[in-house]
């Protein structure tokens, strides 16, 4: 898990890096690295339970509101015929940029859950 964690905390510092020029760098740029920064904790040995099921509410209940709001990922999908989210890097279509984010917290939920489950069953067995 060390590696899994070191390198997904790289690669969440690229994500933050990368948001520089988002329409909305200040939100996306915080949440990245503060992924970033758990997983690196995590690959030090310092889990903290607390802060990954902060992250997982965070991101879920974002990421419902992505899912749901006016051309958000449902438009996207109904609405637009789920139209290419890689078409461009810039994303002048707002259900193309709210479909990207929705992927970033499904990329997130899923590494802070894989953190959380495997850490806890190391807790367990000790």
């Amino acid at each position: 898990m060390k590696t899994f964690n070191y390198a997904f905390a790289g690669i969440y510092v690229v994500f933050a890096l990368l948001q520089i020029n988002d329409p909305d760098p200040y939100i996306w740029i915080p949440i990245y690295a503060v992924v970033a920064l758990t997983c690196f904790l995590n690959a030090r040995g310092k889990f903290d339970a607390l802060s990954h099921w902060g992250i997982i509410a965070f991101s879920t209940i974002y990421a419902i509101k992505l899912l749901i709001e006016t051309d958000g990922v449902m438009d996207w999908f109904n609405k637009y015929n789920a139209e290419n989210l890689v078409q461009s890097m810039k994303a002048t279509k707002p259900w193309i940029e709210n479909s990207r984010e929705f992927g970033g917290l499904l990329i997130i939920l899923l590494t802070t859950a894989i953190n959380l489950i495997t850490q806890s069953r190391v807790g367990t067995k000790k």
